[in-house]
């Protein structure tokens, strides 16, 4: 009897390793971004909802249950450009042409702390403020980014205040969208991030602002912005925007998230 419980078949430890992959994967593209804790306040439910079933609790079970089947689909119904952007993304992160790319899929990483050149990034901050040139820079931390990089040009280039510079000149045809900066990379630029819906926020602030503050709730991003208008600077995180920032606070700011 007991050898028969514990018996294991080859198959259900491809089946275990499958499951994890995909676990794994599902992690890295939704890590630090909304979707996340979405995804941790419904399993979270669907826990709850299995320990009221195995306690017999069946008022609390049936209105969770109904919860569960009708959440779904609410989801599906609130939430579906992104989960059609999702999708393209998935379609182009792991295919490789018209075939499947098993090299991608198994690419298993463990990332640790982003590193930004903060020198780079805050002279060409500093002097776009001066010379009034729009700019919005997405600082990547732990959110994948990938999905919007694909919106934009791809660069993957060495990080230096020059290449800021040269992309948000007004005369650039980079100029119109957002630069993304991994680690000490720009990994693309012209990109077209999501507007917040946020209906309360001040006149003055434009499409660029409401970019960056946008980007900033589906994400763990630091995002600066430049405004065209003043020169003053702004960064957004965690869904806040704060506003005329000083060069003082900008560097303090990116030593504590990046150094």
């Amino acid at each position: 009897m007991l050898s028969a419980f514990i018996h294991i078949r080859f198959l259900d430890v491809i089946d275990i390793i499958l499951v994890a992959l995909m676990l794994y994967q599902l992690y890295m593209l939704i890590r630090g971004t909304v979707a996340f804790n979405i995804t941790l306040s419904i399993v979270s439910i669907y826990l709850f909802w299995w320990v009221v079933r195995a306690l017999k609790m069946d008022l609390l079970s049936n209105i969770l249950g109904s919860v569960l089947g009708v959440g779904v689909i609410a989801l599906i119904i609130v939430f579906q450009q992104e989960i059609r952007r999702f999708l393209i993304y998935m379609g182009t992160r792991y295919m490789d042409g018209n075939r499947i790319s098993f090299d991608k899929i198994l690419n298993v990483r463990f990332d640790s702390k982003s590193t930004v050149k903060i020198r780079s990034v805050l002279k060409a901050v500093m002097q776009m403020s001066q010379e009034k040139t729009g700019a919005l820079i997405v600082l990547k931390k732990k959110s994948n980014m990938d999905m919007y990089s694909q919106t934009g040009d791809v660069l993957n280039a060495e990080t230096s205040s020059r290449l800021f510079l040269a992309i948000f000149n007004k005369t650039s045809p980079l100029h119109d969208g957002a630069v993304i900066v991994e680690n000490d990379k720009v990994k693309a630029a012209r990109v077209i991030l999501p507007v917040t819906e946020q209906m309360d926020l001040p006149p003055e602030y434009g499409l660029r602002h409401r970019a960056g503050l946008g980007i900033s709730e589906v994400s763990d991003s630091l995002v600066i912005i430049v405004s065209e208008e003043t020169g003053h600077i702004s960064i957004s995180e965690k869904g806040v925007l704060q506003k005329n920032i000083s060069s003082k606070a900008l560097k303090e700011k990116l030593e504590a998230d990046f150094s």
